[in-house]
């Protein structure tokens, strides 16, 4: 049975979509952008720290789901620049590792919503 996701610890939706929804054990976030939900706004910085805020996004909605990080089976990582790869690697690798991270896709997209500089998803399996 399909049922939406909703936590106060990422941002709002900003269009009709839910943040997440899960399907028996299986968790789908829509996609993070990085707005900080105590501010509506973007952190300050570049590339690092819009990643480490969809990312901590990202694990909000998991774990409102049940599911964590830990259980993340696919990303897709959307950059505005594919220049910023290696930085965004480093804030990736933080919360992923490099041993048994998740199935991976990442792209460059021609234009994020909000001009922001990333955009993560997930597809993780529940605890």
């Amino acid at each position: 049975m399909k049922q939406s996701i909703f936590t106060n610890k990422a941002p709002a939706a900003i269009g009709p979509y839910s943040q997440g929804v899960s399907y028996g054990d299986l968790v789908f976030t829509s996609g993070q952008l990085p707005i900080d939900p105590a501010t509506a706004a973007f952190p300050p910085g570049g590339i690092k720290e819009q990643t480490r805020q969809s990312l901590l996004n990202v694990q909000a909605v998991l774990e409102q789901s049940g599911a964590s990080l830990n259980s993340v089976i696919k990303t897709t990582c959307f950059l505005a620049n594919m220049d910023d790869f290696a930085e965004f690697n480093a804030i990736y690798t933080d919360f992923f590792g490099t041993e048994n991270a998740p199935a991976r896709s990442c792209i460059q997209a021609a234009k994020l919503p909000k001009d922001a500089l990333v955009e993560v998803e997930a597809i993780a399996h529940k605890i």
